[in-house]
């Protein structure tokens, strides 16, 4: 009796109701023109700032679904340098940012690109520069061998484990992923939608690598995403709608792993997801257009290095209150520099204090 669905004969034979995905997949398709519309009608600036929030939103996101969890500033950093920014801030990061982001930046901007076996393989060699995973060595830009025994995905502690899904055999691997190669790079007819979704779930049920297998899934299905809507800009971020509803995210696929191969269900919950992240992506383009009506309000405020720098923070991602120790600490001068600093930003109408009675006061942007 077959447990999962890549043991069945005849896998990998997919199969949905398309009267059920009519129209769910319409009305993500009107949201994918509105969105894509909506990009295209700001100005530059805009669409670069906004493009940028969701790509680094897509990075944090993807990686603390697998339990990475990265410094927002250190994406920033990365992403900017890679990209050319002038702006630059060169804040420290690492290799493996570094090789996330160029995997993402190489899948959304390369879309038209074919994606072959050598391009996956990249992928995979960027995201694991040192060749280990955690303590333990892996094969990096190769199909796994399974030397520590079945690929599995477990929970539970020694003892006590709970088998999610126990991917092939590695013998089994190559030959399965010609077969998914294949049909990546055809021109099926296929919506590029139902393409990204059914190439997500068919790459995690081989699980061809030793680690990064979501990681490199979920970059599969942006591309072809980006492809579908023929753009290499962000205009959102599927991951981070992944990562609001993560535990379903994980149940769908064991339970989708573990039936037939008709996946209606699971292209309807990606369907849905990517639908929530166009949605949502509208609040970031919001912020974006805020963040240019704060500067064209600003453009002839005389403010000092210290203060722009500040003011960048609180656009982007500051951790907690703001005070006078916090901007003197960041900024490395001294508290009276900071609260002189702080002070004439009140005064220019950019900060303002905020009365919560507590025993260190604490400042916000205006317009927050």
């Amino acid at each position: 009796m077959t447990k999962y669905i890549h043991e069945r004969p005849d896998f990998p034979q997919f199969y949905w109701d398309n009267e059920q995905l009519l129209t769910p997949l319409s009305e993500v398709r009107f949201l994918q023109g509105r969105i894509l519309g909506k990009m295209e009608s700001l100005g530059f600036s805009t669409q670069y700032e906004s493009n940028l929030l969701l790509l680094e939103t897509e990075v944090l996101s993807s990686g603390e679904i697998e339990g990475e969890i990265y410094k927002p500033a250190a994406v920033r950093s990365s992403i900017a340098k890679q990209i050319g920014d002038p702006f630059y801030d060169n804040q420290p990061t690492n290799q493996n940012i570094d090789g996330f982001v160029a995997l993402l930046l190489d899948a959304f901007q390369n879309y038209k690109d074919e994606l072959t076996t050598e391009r996956i393989f990249s992928w995979h060699a960027a995201l694991f520069p040192m060749g280990n995973s955690g303590l333990y060595p892996i094969t990096v830009g190769g199909w796994r061998q399974d030397k520590r025994g079945p690929m599995q995905v477990v929970s539970g502690g020694i003892g006590n484990e709970n088998i999610h899904f126990e991917a092939p055999a590695a013998t089994l691997v190559p030959t399965l992923m010609e077969d998914f190669m294949k049909w990546l790079a055809e021109d099926t007819g296929q919506d590029l939608v139902i393409k990204a979704a059914v190439a997500h779930l068919w790459f995690l049920t081989i699980h061809p690598f030793d680690d990064g297998n979501g990681r490199i899934a979920r970059s599969i299905s942006e591309s072809l995403l980006a492809k579908s809507e023929n753009c290499a800009m962000r205009c959102y971020s599927l991951s981070s709608q992944i990562l609001s509803t993560v535990k379903s995210y994980y149940d769908l696929l064991e339970a989708t792993q573990k039936g037939n191969l008709d996946c209606t269900n699971w292209l309807l919950w990606f369907i849905d997801i990517l639908k929530k992240a166009i949605i949502h992506s509208e609040t970031v383009i919001s912020r974006s257009l805020q963040k240019a009506e704060f500067w064209k309000t600003h453009q002839k405020t005389i403010l000092n290095d210290r203060q722009l720098k500040m003011i960048q923070l609180l656009w982007n991602d500051f951790e907690g209150n703001l005070t006078t120790k916090k901007w003197a600490k960041i900024t490395k001068c001294s508290d009276d520099t900071a609260l002189r600093d702080i002070n004439d930003l009140i005064f220019k109408d950019i900060l303002y204090k905020e009365d919560k009675g507590s025993r260190s006061t604490s400042y916000k942007m205006r317009g927050f």
